[in-house]
Order: structure tokens, then C-alpha cells, then sequence
């Protein structure tokens, strides 16, 4: 549930929680939210101006594990230790992988029925473990960027994934530390980011054409109602723009006369070549001619000698596409759009041969690399209960609502109601000096709570002492997309507030996720106080702006001495920071807050003073 604060020093509302989505691929990963002024939907991007948070985890011989961008300089140099495309693992046995492809790293193969494991040294991870420090670097991120603790998400998977794949997907997001509210479809928030099939009264349908680094599928999806319905679905697990860019190095390797064996001898050159042809596969569907150096020799490529290497690949996918169709039960002419998805299909060639085979309008003005995981983040507004256009895609089936004073319920949210949805309504105590409520949650549709199903019950504590009648607590009920309901109670006078979730436990035990994470803090010591140095430096960054914001703003209102006293806690702030001492930068961040606080108090006083002029209270 997102709490709601106020900014003193910029006076503007903002959320002390927020729900990000994210895209969690084979090759590239991404994290997402809706801008809280736009109200649409952005890739997060970190200090080096990126999106992409490559999918490739290196685990160095001394257990220090590099995830992203850093990592994928180990492709080459600690192939054995670098682990990549684990998104194809999840889920899986052995059995199910090991005749359809080589990886350089190590899989195990002691039981072909047990889920497969990876062998990296002398430790052994799951791919769930594996997914879950990807997720650690997107969670990173988005703090970093938002400076705010994120703990809830929607993540995204593929429309073919199982449902043990994609409680592997949810397991990762809870050993990563996210409470993962809902896993969505791909190609249904790849439509959700072009705003299809939100309130669409008549029936729609349309393909999804997802060609990534790694993977292809294609998706034909039947909209009604803003309900997502997957009719069929149908792709490559093996077929990507990684393909195309293997295709252009063997080009360029026959130009320079070079080997695969002179290759496997000089790894840095291998590495430059593949860099080159990935960034031609990338001029080229701009430009009709590539030319660039490889180890001062001249490799060089038209557009044209592209398309012919490629042709055969893209026409696999055309095959696909024809079969999504058909296992659909429609033709071409029912099909009224394409939503293209993946770096891959900004080539030329796939956006003509796809327009060619449907003959219909392709959806391709939203960056592909970042199409899906923006959808994901409409889907986390959704459920975050900040839009207002919700996915309509599902119906409460009976009435919720609360205990009340002689064993009666009270509804909040009735049977039938579209969800996602939120209810609140105030209560007060029954005697006098009360200091706590009990909160009993049930599902029916008597009157009588003793004839209806109990879900759940917690006790607000803490309310202060009144007389019967004057405390004022307002219960609120929130169910998402997923139907999991959640419950608060908040005595709105002192602010004393409990809540408590309704829902359906997945995969792990609460006891093995626990144990998993425990084992985690013990072999990570040192990255859990780089991790509380960073959040004290981001919280007193923060703390820091929004003083010198309201200094500058409110300077009339404060005095001399006050300012003096302001700039001197400013100043040890800043140097507890550039010092990098934890202890310190927690104990200047409480001494500025606590100079700064009187007056930005008397600020408001005055500021709402001035409001209320002339008004009658």
C-alpha cells in the first residue's frame, strides 16, 4: 500500500512507496515505473545514462559476484565463471536443457528429474538464485535512482512459461528481497504500453512479434473488455539478434581470413569482432553500408549482403508466426495489429517481412528494447491503485468486509466487484480509555459474521486514550489484479496504523526462502555494509537537498542564527559523506534534522496561517 507523504521543502506530495516493474530477459533486463508528473511510463536509467542492464553474472574465484554491464567483459576471459541467457534455465531439468545448447558454463547432471543447477568453482545455484541477483542489481538501481527502498514489483515472463517457470520467476523476485505482486504475460504488457485493449469494449485481436537477443515468439491475443486472453503462442527459444550477430562475425572473420580455431587463441579479438558486428547489425538498419577496423584491418558489409546472411532466420520466424495463426483458430484478416517487440526488429528486413505477412498495421513507435518493461510498470500502477483506467480482469466473487459490534459484518467491497479495487471506511471505539481494536477480516454474505468465512484478524495497538466515540480509525481494503487483499487500519488523529495480507503462499516455504537469504547474509557480509553505507549516503544526499531547497525558498522566515546553525550541520553532513563513514553520516543526518525541523514546523504554521486568512474555520 502506498503511503503518502509531503516534500517541506518543495511542498509537493510524494510516495513513500513505489511498485516498479520489471523486465527481466534473456540477454538485457530493465526496471521501470510511471513518472509521478507525467503519469506515463519510463525506463529507469543509471549514472551511465543506460537502460540495459545486461543478463550475465560473473562469479569470480574469491566469490565476488559482478552483475550487468561489468560482467560481460567475463564472456570472454572467465567464460567458465560467467553466467548468461539463465532465463532459459528456469524451470527446467536437465533433461529438459541438455540437447539444446552448449554453455560455457557448467550444468549439472546427477539427476536428470531434479530442476537443473550450475556449477560455478565449488558452489552449486539454481537458476532461481542465479535470477535473483539480477534482480538485486535492477532493485539497486531503482533505489539508487528513486532514493527510496523498493520492495514491491511486477515482473514480466514469457507467454509459454509454465507455471513452475514462473514460480521460479516469483521465488528469484523474494530472494532478491521483492514482494513480486504479479507476473505478467510479455506480450500483454508489451500492449499495455500502446494503450491496447484498456477499456476496449469490442472485441480486438492482435499479434505480439517478440525477437530479442536470445529468444523469438510470437503471440496472438484476443482483447475483450480489457480482458487479455493468450489464444495461442509459438517461437524459437533459440533464435535471436545474437544469431544475426554470429552470422555477421563469420562474415568479417572470412574477410580478414581469420579462423574460429586463430579465434579461440585470441580472445580480445574475439571480443572486438563480435563488438563490431554487433554494431553494425545496428548501422545497418539505419545505413545501407558498414565499414569500420578490426585489429587495423578493414571489414565492411552492405545492407544488402545483411539481409541475404539473415534471410533464412528471419523466414523461420515468419514460419512460426503462420503456426501462432493457425493454432489460434483466426486468419490474417482478423489479426488488426502487430506490436514489435526486442532491439532485433528495428532491422529493416523483419518489420517488411512481418507487415508482409500479416498485412496489417505494426505498432512500432515505442522503443523495443523497453516496450515491455514499461507495460509492466502500467501494470504495477494499476495494482498500486494510481490509475484509474484499470485492467478490468476479474470480479470479487463474494463480499468482504469486517466484524463489527454485536457479530455483524459490514461490507466494504461488495460481490461482483471489478478488481483491482480499494474500500475504506471509518470507525471509532465502544468504550471509553480504548486503546486497541481487533480487526477481523471475513468473506460472505449474511449478516452475521459467525455464518461467514474468517480470513484473517489483527489488533491495532497504540490508539490513544478518549473518551468513547473520539478516536477516528479508518480501515481501508485494497485488492490487486492478483486477488490478494490486503488490510490497514489507521487511528487518524495519532497516526498508529497496522496491516495485514490475505493471500495464497507459491513455491518455496516462507522456512527456505528464509533459510536461503540467511545463507546469502552469511557469505556476503562486506556487500551488506557496502549496501547500509549507500542507503545512509542516499538518505543524507536527499536530506541535503531539501534543506538547501527550503533554505532558499523560506529564507525570510528563518533567523540568522538558525541559518548559521543550518549551514554548520550542512557542512558536517557533507564531510561524514565524503568520508564515507556510516556511523557518522546517521549521526549528522539526526543533528540537521534536528536544527532544521523547528523552523520548517513554524514555515508550514505561517504558510497555512495565510491560507485560512479571511476564511471562516
Amino acid at each position: 500500500m502506498a503511503k503518502i507523504s509531503i516534500n517541506l521543502a518543495t511542498g509537493s506530495i510524494q510516495q513513500d512507496e513505489v511498485i516498479v516493474g520489471i523486465d527481466l530477459g534473456t540477454t538485457n533486463s530493465l526496471v521501470s515505473i510511471i513518472h509521478p508528473e507525467t503519469k506515463k511510463p519510463m525506463v529507469l536509467k543509471d549514472i551511465d545514462n543506460t537502460t540495459l542492464v545486461p543478463s550475465v553474472i560473473h562469479i569470480g574465484a574469491d566469490g565476488n559476484i559482478t552483475v550487468g554491464q561489468a560482467a560481460k567483459k567475463y564472456l570472454e576471459t572467465d567464460a567458465a565463471h560467467t553466467i548468461y541467457s539463465v532465463k532459459r534455465l528456469m524451470g527446467k531439468s536437465y533433461n529438459d536443457v541438455k540437447n539444446t545448447q552448449n554453455f560455457s558454463y557448467k550444468i549439472i547432471d546427477n539427476n536428470t528429474e531434479s530442476l537443473v543447477k550450475i556449477q560455478v568453482g565449488n558452489q552449486f545455484y539454481t537458476p532461481t538464485e542465479l535470477s535473483s541477483l539480477i534482480l538485486k542489481e535492477l532493485k539497486q538501481r531503482a533505489e539508487h535512482v528513486l532514493k527510496m527502498e523498493i520492495t514491491k514489483c511486477v515482473i514480466t515472463v514469457p507467454a509459454y512459461f509454465n507455471d513452475t517457470q514462473r514460480q521460479a520467476t516469483r521465488d528469484a523476485g523474494k530472494l532478491a528481497g521483492l514482494e513480486v505482486l504479479r507476473i505478467v504475460n510479455e506480450p500483454t504488457a508489451a500492449s499495455l504500453a500502446y494503450g491496447i485493449g484498456l477499456q476496449e469494449e469490442a472485441s480486438k485481436n492482435i499479434a505480439v512479434y517478440d525477437l530479442g537477443g536470445g529468444t523469438f515468439d510470437i503471440s496472438v491475443l484476443k482483447m475483450t473488455g480489457g480482458i487479455f486472453d493468450v489464444l495461442s503462442t509459438n517461437g524459437d527459444t533459440y533464435l535471436g539478434g545474437d544469431d544475426f550477430d554470429q552470422l555477421m562475425m563469420q562474415h568479417f572473420m572470412t574477410q580478414l581470413h581469420w579462423t574460429t580455431e586463430f579465434l579461440q587463441q585470441h580472445k580480445e579479438l574475439s571480443q572486438t569482432i563480435r563488438l563490431t558486428a554487433e554494431e553494425a547489425k545496428k548501422q545497418l538498419s539505419t545505413s545501407d553500408y558498414f565499414e569500420s577496423q578490426v585489429n587495423n584491418e578493414k571489414v565492411f558489409i552492405s545492407k544488402k549482403e545483411f539481409e541475404i546472411l539473415i534471410e533464412q532466420l528471419v523466414a523461420k520466424t515468419i514460419v512460426c508466426c503462420g503456426q501462432a495463426l493457425k493454432d489460434s483458430g483466426l486468419e490474417k484478416k482478423d489479426i488488426a495489429g502487430v506490436v514489435m517487440v526486442g532491439g532485433s526488429t528495428r532491422i529493416p528486413l523483419i518489420k517488411q517481412s512481418v507487415q508482409t505477412f500479416f498485412d496489417c498495421e505494426l505498432y512500432d513507435q515505442v522503443n523495443p528494447d523497453e516496450v515491455v518493461a514499461m507495460g509492466a510498470a502500467i501494470q504495477a500502477d494499476i495494482l498500486a491503485g494510481n490509475n484509474t483506467d484499470t485492467l478490468l480482469l476479474d470480479v470479487t466473487p463474494l463480499s468482504l468486509g469486517i466484524e463489527t459490534m454485536g457479530g455483524l459484518m459490514d461490507v466494504l467491497i461488495p460481490r461482483n466487484n471489478k478488481i483491482p479495487c480499494k474500500a475504506s471506511r471509518q470507525y471509532t471505539t465502544q468504550k471509553d480509555g480504548q486503546t486497541g481494536i481487533i480487526v477481523s477480516v471475513y468473506q460472505g454474505e449474511r449478516d452475521l459474521v459467525s455464518d461467514n468465512r474468517k480470513l484473517a484478524s489483527f489488533t491495532l495497538q497504540g490508539i490513544p486514550a478518549m473518551p468513547a466515540g473520539l478516536p477516528k480509525v479508518a480501515i481501508q481494503f485494497v485488492i490487486n489484479a492478483d486477488g490478494i487483499l490486503q488490510v490497514s487500519a489507521t487511528e487518524l488523529r495519532s497516526g498508529v496504523a497496522q496491516q495485514i495480507e490475505v493471500k495464497p503462499q507459491y513455491g518455496l516455504t516462507d522456512s527456505e526462502v528464509e533459510s536461503r537469504l540467511l545463507a546469502s547474509i552469511t557469505h556476503a557480509k562486506e556487500d551488506i555494509q557496502t549496501r547500509s553505507l549507500i542507503e545512509a549516503i542516499t538518505e543524507a544526499s536527499t536530506m541535503l537537498q531539501l534543506t538547501e531547497n527550503f533554505l532558499f525558498k523560506h529564507n525570510i522566515h528563518i533567523t540568522t542564527e538558525e541559518q548559521q546553525a543550518t549551514q554548520l550541520a550542512i557542512a558536517q553532513l557533507q564531510q561524514a559523506i565524503d568520508e564515507k563513514n556510516k556511523d557518522r553520516i546517521l549521526a549528522a543526518t539526526e543533528q540537521l534534522n534536528a536544527v532544521s525541523s523547528p523552523y520548517a514546523e513554524r514555515v508550514m504554521d505561517i504558510a497555512v496561517a495565510e491560507a485560512l486568512k479571511g476564511k471562516e474555520v
